[in-house]
């Protein structure tokens, strides 16, 4: 028989001390782990808001090339370099 076991004051004070139930300590990990994964996990696609700012970015976009587009500078600044590229001379 090991001696040294009987005599360690650890070993004599484990005895003594209740077991502690490992029951309060799981549920709290459990909890735990519910709480990082639920953080974690990616979203799988955009919410309605997202979808109502992205629409409304796109529609405002569109928008402003179209008045870009359609007014005189463009038109005048395209003729004026298509002008330009047929009077050059080689």
């Amino acid at each position: 028989m090991n001696t040294h076991l009987t005599t360690h004051p650890i070993a004599r004070n484990a005895a003594r001390t209740p077991a502690v139930s490992g029951a309060p300590i799981a549920r709290a990990r459990a909890a735990l782990a519910r709480r990082f994964s639920a953080v974690t996990t990616p979203d799988a696609g955009m919410s309605t808001v997202e979808y109502a700012v992205g629409t409304i970015a796109a529609a405002a976009f569109g928008a402003v090339l179209y008045t870009v587009v359609s007014g005189d500078s463009i038109p005048d600044a395209l003729s004026g370099i298509i002008e330009q590229a047929l009077n050059t001379s080689v």
